[in-house]
């Protein structure tokens, strides 16, 4: 049997990322977190999902164009789903 090793992204930078993301669809993590609405574990899960994504240069390039401000995560986005359901629940 062969082992396969998997390259992780920066830590840092991927938190970082995660965490501009939600931000410019209105997402705090710190907010669904304190919400129950997103795990300790859930959010590890998402930076960790976000290292192992082949999009970092689209995700950037899409930061740099709407984060300030974003309807919804793009579908490239290795946490679309969690982040775009967290902005429909967090919605005021």
């Amino acid at each position: 049997m062969t082992a396969q090793i998997a390259y992780l992204g920066d830590p840092t930078l991927h938190f970082w990322l995660t965490r501009s993301v939600a931000r410019a669809v209105d997402v705090s993590l710190s907010e669904a977190m304190a919400q129950g609405l997103l795990s300790a574990r859930a959010y590890a899960d998402m930076v960790t999902n976000c290292r192992q994504c082949p999009n970092v240069s689209r995700c950037e390039a899409w930061l740099a164009e709407n984060g300030a401000g974003a309807p919804q995560v793009p579908e490239h986005c290795a946490n679309c789903s969690i982040l775009n359901a967290l902005a429909e629940r967090l919605a005021p």
